[in-house]
């Protein structure tokens, strides 16, 4: 099973345009995960209308997205239990809080946003896992979005563009 990663897309009213290597990646994966900041509830409901979506709101979401998604998901796809967060908060990295949020919840991995910043790690054998940004690079050289191959072994790639 394959599925597509992104998050922080931060994309504004009508401006509901993700790159054409992210949209080939939804076509071909058929299952999108998002960590939040889509800002706009219209991006999230042109994103359903090409794809299954699982998501959470991010801390630049409004509430009718917050409502909507909530802010911490756990799902089940193939056999792996994932964790979806966006990771803001006070305290620590958006990944020191990612780690934190499913502690409990014997996840095998964990997809959180919020800082940008591409990270695709194993630790104590949980995959932490931030696909970057597709839209808003912020201080990286290239945008990003990842892909997961939930298989009989776990693949998790990221793609800069």
């Amino acid at each position: 099973m394959l599925v597509t990663v992104i998050s922080d897309t931060h994309i504004f009213g009508n401006r509901r345009v993700l790159p054409n290597i992210v949209l080939d990646s939804v076509a071909r994966t058929g299952l999108l995960i998002h960590a939040g900041d889509f800002i706009d509830v219209n991006f999230l409901d042109y994103l359903e209308t090409l794809t299954r979506v699982e998501a959470v709101a991010g801390n630049n979401d409004g509430p009718e997205i917050a409502i909507r998604l909530g802010s911490k998901k756990l799902v089940e796809l193939n056999g792996y239990k994932i964790g979806i967060i966006h990771g803001d908060g006070h305290y620590g990295t958006a990944l020191a809080r990612s780690k934190q949020a499913f502690v409990k919840d014997n996840v095998d991995i964990v997809i959180f946003g919020h800082s940008h910043q591409p990270y695709n790690q194993v630790e104590d054998g949980v995959l932490y896992f931030n696909p970057g940004s597709p839209t808003d690079k912020r201080m990286n050289d290239k945008f990003s979005y990842g892909e997961l191959d939930l298989g009989d072994e776990l693949r998790a790639d990221i793609f800069y563009f």
